[in-house]
């Protein structure tokens, strides 16, 4: 179902189910995988993610699950676990579009990816409470960070969905654009991150995911700025990057 685009050096993978809502099957969940090592093998230089039709993703395809016999560890931790910190480890930087329901797996899918645009449709949340299942895919790390224990779980009793208005404002994600310039929003983004420095948007990516993962203090954060800057020094589009402001003009960065 997912499926994967090359474009000018960025990567487009569509989840292409959208009778179903894009929601995700086991095999699903290994194509996502497989398109994910497809961009990284072909070394695009950014990566946008985004669903087709009314909805981003609404989580687990669970028609025709028997929870009698439920597989749900071997599911979420051995496939949706491991693709998800494919997806957050991706080497350049990556973006989502999403709109109407992201939710569960569908909510992981943009937890994962470093830039999230949000249609004014988006619907965020736990809506669970009626399943007897609680909020996965890392859906409660995100909201306590963000919302603090309250709120989290507030939603998470009551079901309520956030709109991609409120997501932004409580600080879930990036920006909330109307649904008509979504797509148009997330690629102009991605396109401009692919003409970047590369090399100097991972050592960011990489010293945000230590911040959020081993919550690293100020100094030891900035001791690993330093060592990543003078890394840095020794890069092609480090020397354009100075070259380019002395004789302003526009550097003409190639991710090296």
């Amino acid at each position: 179902m997912p499926h994967l685009d090359l474009d000018d050096g960025v990567a487009i993978i569509t989840l292409d189910r959208p009778e179903k809502l894009n929601a995700l099957d086991e095999g699903a969940i290994a194509d996502l995988d497989d398109a994910y090592r497809g961009a990284e093998a072909a070394g695009v230089r950014a990566l946008v993610l985004r669903g087709e039709g009314r909805a981003f993703c609404a989580g687990r395809d669970i028609q025709g699950v028997d929870p009698a016999d439920d597989d749900v560890l071997g599911y979420l931790g051995g496939l949706v676990q491991p693709l998800l910190q494919r997806m957050s480890a991706f080497p350049a930087p990556t973006f989502a579009a999403a709109q109407g329901a992201a939710l569960g797996v569908g909510l992981g899918l943009l937890i994962a990816t470093d830039v999230v645009y949000v249609a004014e449709s988006a619907r965020i949340g736990s809506p669970f409470a009626n399943l007897g299942a609680t909020l996965d895919s890392g859906g409660h790390a995100l909201f306590v960070e963000r919302l603090g224990a309250h709120k989290t779980l507030d939603l998470v009793y009551s079901g309520r969905l956030m709109t991609g208005d409120e997501a932004v404002r409580a600080g879930l994600f990036s920006q909330v654009v109307p649904d008509a310039d979504l797509e148009q929003a997330t690629f102009a983004a991605a396109r401009r991150a692919a003409s970047g420095a590369t090399r100097a948007f991972l050592a960011s990516k990489r010293l945000v995911a230590r911040l959020r993962d081993e919550r690293l203090g100020l100094w030891a954060s900035m001791t690993e700025e330093n060592a990543a800057q003078a890394e840095l020094c020794a890069t092609a589009d480090y020397r354009e990057g100075f070259a380019a402001f002395q004789q302003k003009r526009t550097p003409d960065f190639t991710g090296r």
